[in-house]
């Protein structure tokens, strides 16, 4: 028998996905890496579109972490160059849809063009009521938290905050994330198992589906598989199954 904190999900909510092997997707081919990352782009497109038309709320992409800065910097301005690109390109089809987008991560060392594009993007599609779609571009979570941590601090010496009155509640909504719902279901590509620093402690109770696919080749197929396994998982949110 099972307890009551059981009970199949219905769909999630929100979903993040952790989008790798760009990489290891041109190697395969021998062509540059940011073949795989233009290809990745358009794996970004497709999903979006897939995700709105599922239902889900909130569709977060782990596109760029503050760990790599330290990739080949031919690298690293291709990648900054196809964001801006990609803002550009996706801005009426985002409208249409009523997408609303979120940039997702620090300021701090990206380039004025893609916070321009960025600023811009986020500006035009705050009316879409559909979806909310976050890209997370120079995002680290140890960093968010830590940036939490920091204004909850600044808040106790400030009078503004009693130390007794800290909570999770208190720390949540002074992340980067503090106006929509924590993850239901990550999803990580190319295999690996691991966060890499992604949406830590909003993923405290996310499910996580890992799949083989490198990121250019997920489709609104491997999105449903993905979606499939996450609805016949039980959530015990922390709590206990008993027989």
């Amino acid at each position: 028998m099972t307890s009551n904190n059981t009970e199949l999900p219905a769909l999630p909510r929100h979903v993040a996905i952790i989008m790798d092997g760009n990489g290891r997707w041109a190697e395969a081919r021998g062509r540059p890496r940011i073949d795989g990352h233009r290809a990745g782009a358009k794996a970004v497109q497709g999903t979006v579109e897939a995700a709105a038309e599922c239902g889900v709320e909130v569709l977060t992409l782990y596109s760029f972490s503050t760990e790599n800065w330290s990739r080949p910097q031919a690298e690293v301005t291709a990648l900054m160059t196809l964001f801006e690109s990609y803002m550009t390109s996706e801005r009426d089809r985002l409208m249409e849809q009523g997408i609303r987008y979120r940039r997702l991560g620090q300021r701090e060392g990206l380039p004025a063009a893609v916070l321009d594009r960025s600023d811009r993007l986020e500006a035009d599609t705050a009316p879409g009521s559909s979806m909310t779609l976050q890209i997370a571009i120079n995002y680290g979570s140890r960093q968010e938290i830590t940036n939490a941590a920091r204004r909850l601090a600044l808040d106790v010496a400030m009078g503004r905050l009693n130390p007794d009155e800290i909570s999770e509640d208190s720390l949540s909504e002074r992340l980067l994330t503090a106006n929509v719902p924590d993850p239901d279901l990550v999803i990580r590509t190319g295999g690996e198992a691991r966060l890499s620093n992604f949406l830590l402690w909003q993923s405290s109770y996310a499910e996580l589906v890992v799949q083989n696919e490198l990121w250019p080749d997920f489709d609104a197929e491997a999105l449903h598989r993905a979606l499939h396994e996450y609805e016949q998982r039980p959530r015990r949110l922390g709590g206990t199954t008993s027989s």
